[in-house]
C-alpha cells in the first residue's frame, strides 16, 4: 500500500523489544533456546513422552516449549534441557550502546 500514508520502520531484530516487552532480551533468548529444543526433538523424532523418558524432564514441559509457553522457564532451565538432549549451548556476548530511535507505532 505504498503511498497510502503508511510509515514503515525497520525492526530491531528482537520482536519482543519492538512490541515493548520489559524483558525483551531474555524473552528473545528463551525463544531461541526453545527453538533449538524443538529442532532437537524433531531431528531425533522424539514425542514429548519419548523426550521425557530420555531426559527426565516432564512431558508437560516439552509440550509447553512446543507451544511457546515459556513463562515458567528460566534461561538456565532451557539450557539444561538442551544439555540433557545431548547438545551444548555456546553463547557469545556482544555489548553495544543502545541507540535511541524515535520509534513510532
Amino acid at each position: 500500500m505504498k503511498g497510502k500514508g503508511l510509515v514503515v520502520f525497520r525492526g530491531s531484530g528482537n520482536v519482543f523489544r519492538d512490541l515493548g516487552h520489559e524483558n525483551a532480551d531474555i524473552e528473545q533468548f528463551k525463544a531461541i533456546l526453545a527453538a533449538e529444543i524443538i529442532k532437537a526433538l524433531d531431528r531425533e523424532g522424539l514425542t514429548v513422552r519419548g523426550a521425557q523418558s530420555r531426559t527426565g524432564v516432564a512431558a508437560a514441559d516439552f509440550s509447553r516449549i512446543r507451544n511457546a509457553a515459556l513463562g515458567r522457564f528460566t534461561v538456565d532451565r532451557l539450557m539444561s534441557i538442551i544439555n540433557r538432549l545431548g547438545s551444548r549451548v555456546e553463547v557469545k556476548i556482544k555489548v553495544r550502546r543502545v541507540e535511541t530511535l524515535g520509534m513510532q507505532v
